[in-house]
């Protein structure tokens, strides 16, 4: 009989017991489907997509496409566009580069806190599937005498050179009032991996080749 007299008290608090059960089974459930995730791939397509196309350095290009870790989109947007046609730039060309080293890595920082909340983005770059062109026509078509190439080819040359890739925007200059900045394109790196702690958590380890781009808009 003991043990079934608390049964009626339980009840009475079943109720709050299930409100609460359910609350936490709402948080719990995205962690649990993110679990399921193999590779930063995967974990990327959890992501917005941001951009799509080829990251080119001398004779090379890389099929790429780029997902929105935390930032404005609007700044990709805006750096990022092609001024001919009006649509998003489908090419990227890598003209610097920028050392690894902690002051350098320091003046990124800075201009990312300048540029918060909306004039900065960091983006996750991975390799572009084929399939992920989506339709005819929407993915770049490789200029005569560039080589197609995996991004890992230009992640493990930036590792290499212990270096970032730079890019100055918008592409061809700024015209009138257009705003400038700069792109960042890191290779794995102490610096890159504050961006992927969630990836981390969920995956456990990142093994993909992979690069963090960080684009910052220039403050007047």
């Amino acid at each position: 009989m003991r043990a079934d007299a608390p049964q009626p008290k339980k009840r009475d608090s079943e109720r709050n017991h299930r409100t609460g059960e359910s609350e936490s089974k709402t948080h719990e459930e995205p962690k649990s489907e993110t679990k399921k995730l193999k590779n930063l791939s995967e974990y990327a397509q959890t992501l917005q997509l941001a951009w799509n196309g080829l990251l080119v350095l001398k004779n090379s290009c890389f099929p790429t496409s780029m997902h929105i870790l935390e930032g404005d989109l609007g700044v990709i947007n805006g750096l990022l566009k092609d001024h001919s046609s009006g649509g998003k730039l489908t090419q990227l060309k890598i003209a610097q580069r920028l050392r690894l080293d902690q002051p350098k890595l320091d003046e990124v920082t800075r201009r990312i806190k300048q540029g918060s909340p909306n004039g900065y983005a960091v983006l996750l770059a991975t390799q572009s599937a084929p399939a992920g062109a989506g339709a005819e026509g929407t993915f770049p078509v490789v200029e005569p005498g560039l080589q197609r190439r995996l991004l890992r080819n230009l992640v493990s040359y930036l590792k290499q050179k212990q270096a970032a890739g730079v890019i100055s925007l918008p592409v061809g200059g700024a015209k009138g009032r257009d705003s400038t900045g700069m792109l960042y394109a890191f290779p794995p790196c102490e610096f890159s991996q504050q961006y992927l702690q969630s990836a981390l958590r969920t995956l456990g380890k990142l093994e993909e080749e992979h690069m963090v781009i960080v684009i910052v808009k220039d403050t007047a």
